[in-house]
């Protein structure tokens, strides 16, 4: 089920990236900070990106992301990264070791693969969340009224109208 979201959530952001020109990706949304639908998409691919490059050492530092600008500007080859995304998800747990620097210190704990796939679709919902603040402001962009809600907020808006 885990994969299932994943990919669901991966081809909710083809969808939208097939709506987008590439100026409207790259524009800057005031309520953003000024970040860009780009930006945002970038990265949450270069997240599973990472977890992906860890997967066969087993450790995983998310502060060594790629920041590949041209995920951020071209919405084609945003697309082909998330296809790329798609095709490498790992079927099988195992134990990942979770590094980070924190005030300069370096932290390494124990964490697995599909906990960290966990976190990066949670991750993925967030961002798209704020997605769909910049998206509201690109005229005849239609995105699904549930694209940025968390699941569990899904499954609990079901139940509220049974």
């Amino acid at each position: 089920m885990l994969l299932k979201s994943i990919r669901h959530s991966l081809d909710e952001l083809i969808y939208l990236l097939d709506q987008l020109s590439d100026q409207d990706y790259a524009r800057s949304c005031p309520a953003l900070s000024n970040a860009t639908i780009g930006e945002h998409i970038r990265h949450i691919l270069e997240m599973f990106q990472c977890l992906e490059n860890s997967y066969d050492f087993g450790i995983l530092n998310y502060d060594n992301r790629e920041r590949n600008t041209l995920i951020q500007t071209e919405t084609e080859f945003a697309k082909q990264s998330i296809v790329a995304i798609k095709m490498g998800l790992k079927s099988e747990n195992k134990i990942i070791y979770l590094e980070q620097v924190i005030d300069g210190i370096n932290i390494r704990i124990q964490s697995n693969y599909y906990r960290e796939l966990l976190y990066n679709l949670e991750h993925c919902i967030h961002h798209q969340a704020l997605i769909k603040v910049a998206v509201l402001q690109v005229e005849n962009v239609l995105v699904d009224e549930n694209f940025g809600v968390a699941r569990s907020t899904i499954e609990y808006r079901k139940q509220c109208v049974q």
